[in-house]
C-alpha cells in the first residue's frame, strides 16, 4: 500500500519536469527567432552588391564637345533619316602591358556604362587592386560622349575604387560638443554605384545618408537619395520625366549634372582626380544639389592644397567650399585627399545657427 503512494506521489514531479523542459525548449526557439530577425535588420542598414565590384579608380573620358553648325537656311532640305549614321559603339581592350587582374576584373573591362540618352561609355581596367585602399590607383581609360551642358566643368573624371573610410567626429549642437564615429561605404561596379555614409554616437543615435545610381559618360547619376534618423525621408530621380520627386514636398525639375547631398562630394572628387590642372585656387563649379525634401545650386568654390594633421596620419589635400548665399544655408567644407582616391579625408558642415558636424579620416579598410 505505501509502495502504491510512493508512485502517485512521484507522478506530479514527473509532469511538472516535463512541461519545464517544453518551456525552456520553447524560450531557447523564442530567443533563436529574435536574434535571427536582429541580424537581418542589422543587415538591410548596408547597400549589398551581388555582383564583383572595382577596388581601382576609373577614368571616364568625354571628347571635345562639337561646335554648334550656322543655321540651316529656310528653303534648305533636311537630310532623310536614313543618311544620318550613328557612331559605332566599341570597347576598348585592356593595355597590353598591363599585370593579370582577377576573373572578375577582367570581365568588368567588358561591361558597358550605362549611357544617357546622349552619351555612351565603355568600361577598362588595367591596374589589380591595391592592398591598402588608401594608396593611389593607377586610373584606366573610358571614353564617352561629350558634356554638352556648359555646366558640366569635366571632361575627364576618374571614379574612385570601392573603399570603406572611418572617421572621428566633432560635433557641436545647442552650445555642448558631443564626439561620435562615421563611416563612408563606397561601392561601384563600373555601372552602377551605392554610397552610404552614417554618423552616430552613444546615447545620441545615428543618421545615415545613402545615394544609389549609374555611372556615366558625366559622371555619377543619382537614381535615389535617402536621409535617415529616427524616420527617413527621400529624393527619387524620374530622368525620362526629368523630374525630382520628394517623400515630403513639392516636386522640382531635374537638370542636367544634378547630384544628391552626399554623391556630390564623390561627383567633386572624380572631377578633381581626372584633371587636377583644370581647378586652380579660386574656380568656382555650379551643381544642382538635392537634399532629402529640396534642390538648389550649390556653387564650390576650389580653395587650393591645405596639409591636415588627422587622427589617421597626414594627408596632403585640396580643400573645396560651398558658403551660405542666403540666411538659413549651409556651410561645406571638404578636404580631398589623392592617396584616398580624391574621397574626403576630412567634411565639415555648418548650420546657421553654430552647429556644426566635423568628421575626420582615421583608417581606410576593404569594402
Amino acid at each position: 500500500m505505501n509502495q502504491g503512494l510512493s508512485v502517485a506521489a512521484s507522478r506530479p514531479d514527473a509532469a511538472q519536469f516535463k512541461a519545464l523542459v517544453v518551456l525552456t525548449l520553447g524560450v531557447l526557439v523564442a530567443h533563436i527567432v529574435v536574434l535571427q530577425g536582429t541580424s537581418v535588420a542589422l543587415s538591410l542598414n548596408e547597400p549589398t552588391m551581388t555582383r564583383p565590384f572595382i577596388t581601382r579608380m576609373v577614368q571616364i573620358t568625354a571628347p571635345a564637345v562639337a561646335t554648334e553648325p550656322a543655321p540651316v537656311a529656310a528653303s534648305a532640305v533636311a537630310p532623310p533619316a536614313a543618311a544620318r549614321k550613328k557612331p559605332a559603339r566599341t570597347t576598348p581592350a585592356l593595355a597590353q602591358n598591363s599585370p593579370s587582374a582577377p576573373v572578375e576584373y577582367a570581365q568588368e573591362a567588358t561591361k558597358t556604362i550605362a549611357p544617357e540618352p546622349s552619351a555612351a561609355a565603355s568600361v577598362a581596367t588595367d591596374t589589380p587592386a591595391a592592398a591598402n585602399p588608401a594608396e593611389a590607383r593607377t586610373p584606366a581609360t573610358v571614353p564617352g560622349a561629350p558634356a554638352s551642358d556648359p555646366s558640366l566643368a569635366a571632361r575627364v573624371l576618374a571614379i574612385p575604387g570601392s573603399s570603406r573610410l572611418k572617421y572621428e567626429v566633432t560635433g557641436g549642437k545647442d552650445g555642448l560638443t558631443y564626439h561620435a564615429r562615421a563611416e563612408l561605404l563606397w561601392l561601384h561596379d563600373g555601372n552602377t554605384y551605392d554610397a552610404r555614409m552614417e554618423v552616430s554616437a552613444f546615447l545620441i543615435g545615428s543618421r545615415v545618408r545613402t545615394s544609389s545610381g549609374r555611372m556615366t559618360a558625366q559622371g555619377l547619376a543619382p537614381t535615389r537619395f535617402s536621409d535617415k534618423t529616427r524616420g527617413e525621408q527621400a529624393a527619387h530621380f524620374d530622368r525620362d520625366k526629368e523630374r525630382i520627386t520628394f517623400s515630403n514636398g513639392p516636386e522640382a525639375p531635374l537638370l542636367a549634372g544634378a547630384q544628391d547631398q552626399l554623391s556630390l562630394f564623390i561627383q567633386l572628387g572624380a572631377m578633381m582626380a581626372g584633371e587636377p590642372g583644370k581647378y586652380p585656387a579660386g574656380t568656382s563649379i555650379s551643381l544642382q544639389t538635392v537634399g532629402p525634401r529640396a534642390a538648389e545650386t550649390w556653387v564650390v568654390t576650389v580653395e587650393g592644397e591645405e596639409k591636415l594633421q588627422l587622427p589617421g596620419g597626414e594627408l596632403k589635400t585640396l580643400k573645396l567650399v560651398r558658403n551660405p548665399r542666403r540666411e538659413y544655408d549651409q556651410k561645406a567644407e571638404l578636404w580631398l585627399a589623392p592617396t584616398l582616391g580624391y574621397l574626403p579625408a576630412r567634411l565639415k558642415l555648418t548650420l546657421p545657427n553654430g552647429d556644426f558636424v566635423d568628421q575626420q579620416w582615421r583608417e581606410s579598410q576593404a569594402p
